[in-house]
């Protein structure tokens, strides 16, 4: 017999294949059952496209069946009007007597609306199965609603005698990649599961990046660069209007396309006033990539959540000494020589 908890995972596993496309959304899989068959499944696929429940009760094939079935939902369905119908509707109009729900949404417009419209017509709902899980599943849309900020992840590549860059300063040290050419995949595969990414002044003057997801397919992130007296040239690369930037600085200065400038008081709270300006632009999860004295400020401040380090094997011996900092690690692993750690926030 298939037990509720069994099914919710089923869930999870369809709603992972939103990742990346379903921002400002959330990720949320369907899996419907009928005498302990699965007779229908989905998943919210892109956004302003349908619902995982919608796309679930599409698949069945005898809609008869529902009105015996029961329907499992990582996610609160929602009853407000949208960019699509509200799903509790849906669910409603089709007769299902039983709903299982792994977590009730923190977005305001649902926010419980969905469970108690369902109640009210007399369906069965049952809710809190695998919550944890649901969350981690979510981590990104349970941070933006609740904690009215990205989900911020850092990274950077170090050392194994943990430094991450050389000693600029001395033209006898010449430039060296820290990690394999495999990791950059890794790198370019989280850009493109991520809203916004973010360097500091130095970073983008010195590597000059990119910061799209050109090795890997997917879509590129919301590029930003702190400058705060626009002293960087506009010949770097991150300027050349390929993809939409936005860059803080403290001066004003006419937006160009594809380019935009958001003036802060440098004095106060930059990353305060930062994460405002992307709450509202609904940026749900941002990648801080450098360089170091960013980094230490998000460190500073405890507006990170969890640290992806690249360590390379090899050592410098002496240059820029890579963040210390205090972290949970979660997980660790072998890519080629190198190591790859992940670090949540204690």
């Amino acid at each position: 017999m298939l037990s509720d908890e069994a099914i919710m995972h089923r869930c999870f596993d369809l709603a992972m294949n939103g990742l990346g496309h379903v921002s400002p959304n959330p990720m949320v899989g369907c899996v419907i059952t009928c005498r302990d068959r699965i007779i229908g499944e989905g998943y919210h696929q892109e956004y302003g496209k349908a619902h995982a429940e919608v796309n679930a009760i599409a698949s069945v094939k005898n809609k008869e069946t529902l009105r015996e079935s029961s329907l499992y939902v990582n996610l609160e369905p929602c009853a407000h009007q949208g960019k699509t119908p509200p799903c509790a509707e849906l669910i409603i109009k089709h007769q299902i007597p039983r709903v299982v729900i792994s977590n009730r949404d923190p977005y305001p417009e649902v926010a419980g609306k969905g469970i108690e419209q369902l109640k009210n017509a007399g369906v069965e709902v049952i809710t809190g199965i695998c919550s944890e899980e649901g969350r981690e599943l979510n981590k990104r849309f349970f941070t933006f609603h609740e904690k009215k900020r990205p989900y911020t992840i850092l990274k950077w590549a170090q050392t194994i005698d943990g430094f991450m860059d050389i000693d600029r300063n001395d033209p006898a040290i010449a430039f060296q990649w820290i990690s394999n050419d495999n990791l950059k995949l890794f790198v370019h595969k989280w850009r493109s599961e991520e809203d916004g990414i973010i360097v500091g002044y130095t970073t983008a003057m010195n590597d000059d990046p990119q910061l799209n997801v050109r090795e890997w397919q997917g879509r590129n992130p919301l590029r930003m660069v702190l400058d705060e007296n626009l002293r960087l040239p506009p010949t770097l690369k991150v300027f050349d209007g390929s993809t939409p930037t936005l860059v803080f600085t403290s001066l004003k200065k006419p937006d160009q396309p594809n380019l935009e400038y958001i003036t802060l008081d440098f004095r106060g709270n930059i990353l305060a006033q930062m994460n405002r300006v992307l709450f509202e632009r609904g940026i749900q999860s941002l990648m801080v990539e450098g360089g170091r004295e960013l980094l230490d400020t998000y460190l500073e401040f405890g507006s990170w959540d969890e640290a992806r380090v690249l360590e390379g094997n090899r050592c410098f011996g002496r240059g820029l000494k890579a963040p210390d900092f205090r972290g949970s690690l979660v997980s660790s692993g072998l890519v080629g020589a190198d190591r790859l750690l992940i670090f949540r926030k204690p």
